[in-house]
């Protein structure tokens, strides 16, 4: 926990706040911390700042906060992820959300696995606990939003237009000629990502008919994981 994500519950007034959930424990148990220790804290979708403790009990941890600062700006690429199996989602999401990520639309596909939607990491709970943990390691506040879609077709043809507006649209494809070469410079990105096979090829012509350009990142088969890295590491401005 590189960083104290404070939430509005939290606050008993304007400048102090009282930690009582997972956080305390890890304050105790991984940063050992002790009255006058400093830590870097933001509040959920606000700024950053500084928390210092002031008190501290076997039932909570009091604060005293400045938070003067803005977060870090988003990156400019939104994310279309076919849904992988439970672990690897965890993973994803928290790797996205790091790397400053602010919309995913969950997807289903040929290759996703029908039980994959049963798993309860797609409750909205499991969900923001995922992105909290992603803000936290990466010194960010601003919580991504998760769209879930249980159909390909009608998502790709009634919905997804309107979701991409004007972003450049781009579809991870291993089999395309044009390599991912970077950023284009003058709208966002919205990435599709498809599962482990990756999309099928009535899938990768839906989206093309939907004005994606489908894009590779090399010769290399990749996971899905490594997949998105490298995608959004080469989609990142310097």
């Amino acid at each position: 926990m590189n960083l104290l994500l404070l939430h509005p519950a939290d606050f008993v007034a304007p400048d102090r706040v009282q930690i009582r959930d997972r956080r305390l424990a890890h304050l105790r148990a991984v940063l050992g911390v002790a009255p006058g220790s400093e830590l870097r804290a933001g509040l959920l979708d606000g700024p950053l700042g500084t928390a210092t403790l002031m008190q501290l009990d076997t039932g909570m941890a009091e604060f005293t906060v400045t938070l003067d600062s803005p977060p870090p700006p988003p990156l400019a690429v939104s994310l279309i992820l076919a849904l992988p199996r439970p672990k690897i989602l965890r993973r994803v999401l928290r790797a996205a959300t790091m790397l400053g990520v602010k919309e995913i639309h969950l997807l289903n596909s040929w290759r996703v696995d029908k039980s994959y939607w049963q798993t309860p990491l797609l409750t909205p709970e499991r969900l923001r606990t995922e992105l909290l943990l992603g803000l936290e390691q990466a010194l960010d506040t601003a919580l991504p939003r998760v769209h879930i879609h249980r159909r390909f077709k009608p998502f790709v043809e009634d919905e997804l237009d309107a979701i991409a507006g004007a972003r450049c649209r781009l579809v991870a494809h291993p089999r395309s000629a044009e390599p991912l070469t970077g950023a284009p410079a003058e709208n966002p990105v919205l990435l599709a990502l498809g599962p482990e096979g990756g999309f099928i090829p009535y899938e990768i012509d839906a989206l093309v008919a939907c004005g994606f350009t489908p894009v590779a990142l090399g010769p290399r088969v990749l996971t899905v994981e490594v997949a998105l890295a490298a995608a959004l590491g080469r989609l990142s401005p310097l």
